[in-house]
């Protein structure tokens, strides 16, 4: 009797050492990984400051994880009603773990991750920004897919007999996935032919806007109304794509509609002008600048303008257009030179004159 009341003493005083401890555990988790990290740093001398950031944004709740797991197994060890030889309390823990790394480093594959870029820098790899939504993705469905297949294998499940199903129901899932497919492959032709790539402002026949993620399946474009469009890469691919982003130069065109009594030595004045200062301006290209006297209208003398902005911004652009247009203004003004108007002139012949008097004197009487 006496031996059954100090084996249950025993155990109540294990079963509380057992919670003591998976509570400190619990507690000193966050704390013992800002030590851990701290510390790794110190190890490193400062020199590792842009992926160590990268490294505890990954990793540092999957280590409080990891630190929590030590505290369980520990803390079953001292727990008197469980075994910690248990076959089934193992596959837990091993899978627990396998799971906690397998979090990190999908973490850290993310699209926004410095791993890339810093392999990209290391080994000169030359990767392209528009690949590394790619990257990221494939890198994490196979990290999910590694995670996935050693936890079922750890839980005795055959992972090759899987594998053979997918390869049987492989026909009717490329049916049922056929506009997936058409998708996917539309990605992979954008990403070869490199049509445009992340942050690149584009037009289609569909939609007109920047590029700002590029997926397996889709394309999101924010356009210029702040809309968020998602166009199937399949669509993308077989349309035709104009990347603005591109442009060396920025086209400026119209034409300019003066009246017909300009005289001929006032429109040479001011094409010649306007010829001078579009040369003279830093803002625009030297090698194309066209200014002539162009066609005879219904109501005025055209003077066609063609010329390139240095600049592809748009508010820039904008600026170097404003420019021009004032200057045109106040060479029109210096040379007394009007702009047409869409005007008609009624010219009323004395027959004409006769004709109405006859009518009104009619009326009268």
């Amino acid at each position: 009797m006496l031996w059954d009341i100090l084996q249950a003493y025993e155990k109540i005083i294990h079963s509380s050492i057992s919670i003591i401890v998976l509570l400190t555990f619990f507690f000193l988790r966050k704390r013992a990984t800002r030590y851990l990290f701290a510390l790794l740093l110190k190890i490193s001398n400062h020199t590792l400051n842009g992926i160590f950031v990268q490294l505890r944004a990954s990793f540092e709740r999957p280590i409080q994880g990891l630190i929590l797991i030590m505290g369980i197994y520990i803390a079953v060890i001292l727990f008197p009603y469980v075994h910690h030889t248990n076959t089934f309390f193992l596959q837990v823990i091993r899978s627990a773990i396998i799971f906690i790394f397998g979090w990190g480093l999908f973490h850290l594959s993310s699209s926004s991750s410095l791993l890339f870029a810093k392999l990209n820098e290391k080994f000169q790899f030359n990767i392209d920004s528009i690949l590394i939504p790619f990257l990221s993705k494939a890198v994490r469905l196979i990290i999910v897919a590694i995670c996935f297949s050693i936890i079922a294998q750890e839980f005795g499940y055959d992972i090759n007999g899987f594998v053979a199903g997918l390869g049987i129901g492989g026909l009717a899932f490329a049916l049922a996935a056929k506009d997936a497919l058409a998708n996917f492959f539309g990605g992979i032709i954008i990403i070869t032919e490199k049509p445009f790539t992340i942050d690149d402002w584009i037009l289609t026949p569909s939609v007109e806007g920047t590029v700002e993620d590029i997926s397996f399946r889709s394309t999101k474009i924010r356009t210029f109304a702040q809309a968020l469009v998602t166009v199937p890469n399949a669509t993308l691919a077989n349309e035709s794509i104009t990347n603005w982003s591109k442009m060396e130069k920025r086209q400026i065109t119209f034409n300019l509609r003066v009246t017909y009594d300009t005289p001929r030595d006032r429109m040479e004045n001011v094409i010649a002008q306007i010829r001078k200062k579009l040369l003279a301006n830093e803002a625009i290209h030297k090698e194309t600048i066209f200014v002539h006297f162009d066609q005879y209208q219904e109501n005025g003398l055209d003077i066609f303008l063609y010329f390139f902005t240095k600049t592809t911004d748009w508010g820039a652009y904008l600026q170097v257009r404003e420019e021009v247009n004032l200057m045109i203004l106040d060479i029109l003004e210096k040379e007394q030179v009007t702009i047409a108007l869409p005007t008609r002139k009624l010219f009323v012949t004395n027959e004409a004159d006769n004709f109405l008097r006859h009518v009104r004197e009619g009326e009268e009487g």
